[in-house]
C-alpha cells in the first residue's frame, strides 16, 4: 500500500481508501455480516482512510461501521464523515445541525473525534449559507475537539472555486471527476494546490459505468453514453483485462490525488482491489481506451441547482 500526503493536514493517506457507502445500501442490499467483514479487510489490507456520510443509508452505513471499528484501535485509521445531506432532497446546513450532526454521527460510530468532516453536496442549497453559517460553525465543533480538519464535498466543479474563494479549507473530496472518461478534476490541481488544500478523489468506476456490473437505477448516464462505455469494456475483455482494473490504476496514477475512495460491502472486492493497484500499468491499453472514450470524454451531468453547476459540454 502506498501512501501519500493530505495538503498541509500532515495525514499521510493510503493511495486506496475504504468508502462505506455500500454499507448503506445504495448500489445494492447487502449482507451485513459480509458488509462488516469488508471493512475490516480493507483496514488488514492497509486501507487507512474511511469515508461515509449520514446520507448513505440514511444512517445505516455509521451505525455498521460503529460496529466494524468497535475495539478497533482508533489509531488504526483516519475516521471522515459529512453532514448537510440527511436524504434525497432533505439537506439541512444550518449552525444549529453542524452541531446535531457531527455529536449524532460521533455516537453512531462509537469515536470521539472525526479526521475529516465534509460538508456534502452543497450544490444543492444556496451556496452563501455555507459560507456565513455552516463554516464558522464547523470551526466552532474543531476548536471543541469533535473535528481535526474540515472541507466540502460536491459533483460540480463550480463548488470548489466558489467556496475557496471566500473561507479557508483543509481537503475537498470530488467524485467521477478524475477517471478514464472525465478527468475534469486535473484541471483543478494547480489551484487547490496554491491554495494548500488536500485532494481526495472518488469514484474511478463512474458508479459503475467504468464496469461490466449493471448501472444502478438514478445513474444519469444518457444512451450515447452508456454505449460508449461499453464499447471501451468489450475491447478491454478482448484484450482479457476488465475495464474497472483499468480505471482503478488510472486514477491511483496520478499523485496530486491524495487517495482514491472505492466501496464495497463485498470483502472480495477490496482484496480485488487492493491486487489491482499492484499489478502492471498499461499505457498502450488505456491510450486505447480513451481514444473510444474520446467522443464523451469529460461529459457530465446536472447536479443541484442549475446556478451551482459548470456550463454542459456540448457532447451527446
Amino acid at each position: 500500500m502506498q501512501f501519500r500526503p493530505l495538503g498541509r493536514t500532515g495525514l499521510d493517506l493510503s493511495w486506496l481508501s475504504y468508502g462505506a457507502s455500500s454499507l448503506g445500501a445504495e448500489f445494492r442490499s447487502v449482507d451485513i455480516q459480509e458488509a462488516i467483514r469488508s471493512v475490516h479487510v480493507a483496514l488488514d489490507l492497509g486501507m487507512n482512510f474511511i469515508d461515509t456520510s449520514p446520507f448513505y443509508g440514511r444512517g445505516m452505513s455509521e451505525v455498521l461501521l460503529g460496529v466494524a471499528l468497535r475495539g478497533i484501535p482508533r489509531d488504526r485509521y483516519y475516521l471522515g464523515t459529512k453532514l448537510g445531506r440527511y436524504d434525497s432532497s432533505h439537506f439541512d446546513f444550518s449552525a444549529r445541525r453542524v452541531v446535531e450532526s457531527v455529536d449524532v454521527s460521533l455516537h453512531r460510530m462509537g469515536v470521539d473525534y472525526l479526521d475529516i468532516l465534509l460538508c456534502h453536496d452543497i450544490e444543492f442549497v444556496e451556496m452563501s449559507q455555507i459560507i456565513q453559517e455552516t463554516l464558522p460553525a464547523l470551526e466552532k465543533v474543531r476548536q471543541e475537539g469533535k473535528v481535526r480538519f474540515i472541507g466540502i464535498s460536491g459533483y460540480p466543479m463550480n463548488i470548489f472555486r466558489y467556496v475557496l474563494d471566500q473561507a479557508n479549507l483543509d481537503v475537498v473530496l470530488s467524485y467521477n471527476h478524475y477517471t478514464l472518461q472525465n478527468t475534469m478534476l486535473a484541471g483543478l490541481v494547480p489551484y487547490l494546490k496554491e491554495k494548500g488544500v488536500g485532494i481526495m478523489n472518488a469514484a474511478p468506476f463512474s458508479a459503475r459505468l467504468l464496469t461490466n456490473a449493471t448501472l444502478p437505477p438514478w445513474h444519469k448516464a444518457t444512451p450515447f453514453v452508456r454505449e460508449t462505455a461499453r464499447k471501451a469494456a468489450e475491447h478491454c475483455a478482448k484484450k482479457g483485462v476488465d475495464i474497472a482494473q483499468l480505471a482503478l490504476q488510472f486514477s491511483l496514477a496520478n499523485p496530486d490525488m491524495a487517495t482514491c475512495v472505492v466501496g464495497s460491502a463485498n470483502p472480495e472486492n477490496v482484496r480485488k482491489w487492493v491486487e489491482w493497484a499492484d499489478g502492471p500499468y498499461d499505457e498502450t491499453l488505456i491510450a486505447e481506451v480513451q481514444a473510444i472514450l474520446e467522443p464523451i470524454h469529460d461529459w457530465f451531468y446536472i447536479e443541484g441547482r442549475p446556478e451551482n453547476n459548470d456550463p454542459m459540454p456540448t457532447t451527446p
